[in-house]
């Protein structure tokens, strides 16, 4: 791991989610962030968080409530709407 502050891990990890990554890229850069105390916000919605993949797709919307389930592992996440 480079040596860098937090505001230039900061932007690494905001360009590094414009694009879909493989599952060991996603793993390193959520480290990243754990190292320099970043929050991911809405980003942490776009991996699994048992497996790391960016393959999501889109189950359905009930009560304010998305529910999302990773193509890889089948783990089903649930997020509230604003």
């Amino acid at each position: 791991m480079e040596k860098m502050n937090k505001k230039q891990a900061e932007e690494k990890i905001n360009e590094f989610f414009e694009k879909k990554h493989d599952k060991e890229e996603v793993r390193k850069i959520k480290k990243v962030a754990m190292k320099y105390r970043i929050k991911l916000k809405d980003s942490r919605k776009k991996f699994c968080s048992k497996c790391f993949s960016m393959n999501l797709k889109f189950r359905k919307v009930k009560s304010n409530i998305k529910t999302v389930e990773c193509s890889e592992c089948g783990n089903l996440m649930r997020w509230k709407l604003k």
